[in-house]
């Protein structure tokens, strides 16, 4: 597979430039990969964690179910992530880990972590930046669930996903695909899938997102930013000051 076309060196290219022996140690975590189909559950919870893996393509999403049956999407993961990284330090897997649509992946076991980390100072500083990034989806998650109305939650979430989907596709328009069902943002969001249809009617009929099927048209990003009260402080990169493009 060409360098072009892999989604984790995309990735990684975000945050500092990358020379060719570390595109190919990247490349390496795309190696044997698999397709998986719609639905599948790569793991759950209390599963041994002895490895990662990477998401070639395809959408995926992890989550926790509670004891009343309801289920917390706590991220969704998109071509390019990394999946499994806050599970480097535990036994067991914290949360389960299903796919969107059907996609491709590449296991690599936790030892092939600590292969880049002795070869390579810029990924590995990426690596910790990834970490840290996904700590922050997290943490903004938690206000929107919190503190946000359900419009707001709605407009932040949409605009987030178009940045995330920027990172890897910069030339990304205003019409994006977003392969998540009804049911799937109402347990992101905190909503009814009841809510989610009227919060998205209210968006429409005011101009600031329009729907079709899994695809959405933004007429007008900024607008969207405001109404979602978004500060994308927490989507910014300090990786490539840091290490510069001579590393």
């Amino acid at each position: 597979m060409g360098h072009e076309k892999s989604c984790i060196i995309s990735h990684f290219s975000h945050y500092c430039s990358l020379t060719d022996e570390e595109k190919q140690l990247l490349i390496n975590l795309e190696e044997s990969p698999t397709e998986i189909k719609s639905g599948t559950l790569l793991w759950e919870v209390g599963d041994t964690a002895n490895e990662f893996c990477t998401l070639k393509s395809g959408w995926a999403y992890s989550y926790r179910h509670l004891e009343n049956g309801d289920r917390q999407i706590l991220e969704v993961f998109l071509p390019g992530d990394i999946i499994g990284l806050s599970e480097f330090a535990f036994s067991q897997r914290l949360e389960s880990v299903r796919m969107i649509e059907d996609g491709v992946i590449c296991h690599f076991p936790h030892k092939r972590m600590l292969e880049i980390f002795r070869q390579s100072l810029p990924l590995t500083s990426v690596m910790f930046a990834i970490s840290s990034r996904q700590q922050a989806l997290l943490t903004e998650r938690l206000i929107t669930l919190a503190r946000r109305s359900a419009r707001q939650k709605m407009a932040h979430f949409l605009y987030e996903m178009f940045l995330r989907l920027r990172q890897t596709n910069p030339d990304i328009s205003n019409q994006f695909r977003l392969p998540l069902s009804q049911e799937q943002l109402a347990d992101v969001l905190g909503l009814s899938p009841v809510h989610v249809s009227r919060t998205f009617t209210a968006l429409s009929d005011d101009g600031l997102v329009f729907r079709d099927r899994h695809h959405l048209t933004i007429p007008d990003l900024q607008a969207l930013s405001d109404e979602g009260e978004f500060d994308n402080c927490y989507l910014n990169d300090n990786v490539r000051p840091l290490l510069g493009d001579a590393v």
